[in-house]
């Protein structure tokens, strides 16, 4: 019996081995994304994502890119680029996975031309407006967004954008957004806390 115990555990490991890129380096950062492969991810929605000179990319339709695992405290880092027009953004600790919006998870959000610019990009839409105005279009962007507890940060760029504490979501998968115009992420890595 323990035999066949450790035979399906094997197999459990080796199926879920799949499910998720990872690579771990020394300092605990886990790569979930690396610009090379769509693999790992679950994809809602009907955007065109695709690999492309060393990123996943979208230009048309809407939808997301899921992680399949569940995330409570981490700190993620994140490589995007956007165009002036796009409407993107980086969901965390989303409560239904099959349909992320700002009303079930936190969205960082990547919005240049947000006709309301209260929380345009740098900001957690509905919880915290960026301190900082903050411009995405056109450059590869780098996204730290930390969650410890009910106390969230984002920086962008290297500058603190976010600082606030708040208990709406505690545990959820992580989503990469394409809503508009020309999204690209090339690297995303998650280290728990």
């Amino acid at each position: 019996m323990r035999t066949l115990s450790l035979i399906v555990l094997g197999l459990l490991l080796a199926g879920s081995a799949g499910a998720q890129a990872t690579k771990q380096d020394a300092s605990g950062w886990v790569t979930l994304l690396d610009g090379t492969t769509l693999n790992g991810w679950n994809a809602t929605g009907n955007a065109n994502w695709k690999v492309a000179d060393g990123a996943i990319e979208a230009s048309n339709g809407s939808g997301m890119l899921v992680t399949p695992a569940n995330y409570t405290n981490f700190e993620l880092r994140v490589e995007v680029w956007v165009d002036g027009p796009a409407n993107s953004g980086v969901f965390i600790r989303c409560s239904d996975a099959a349909t992320i919006n700002q009303n079930n998870a936190y969205e960082v959000n990547i919005y240049d031309t947000r006709p309301d610019q209260t929380y345009a990009t740098g900001s957690i839409v509905e919880v915290a407006p960026p301190s900082t105005p903050m411009k995405a279009g056109g450059k590869w962007n780098t996204f730290e967004i930390r969650a410890e507890g009910n106390h969230l940060t984002v920086t962008m760029n290297g500058t603190r954008t976010v600082d606030v504490k708040n208990d709406k979501y505690a545990r959820g998968p992580i989503a990469l957004q394409y809503g508009a115009g020309v999204v690209k992420f090339r690297s995303v890595k998650i280290r728990t806390l």
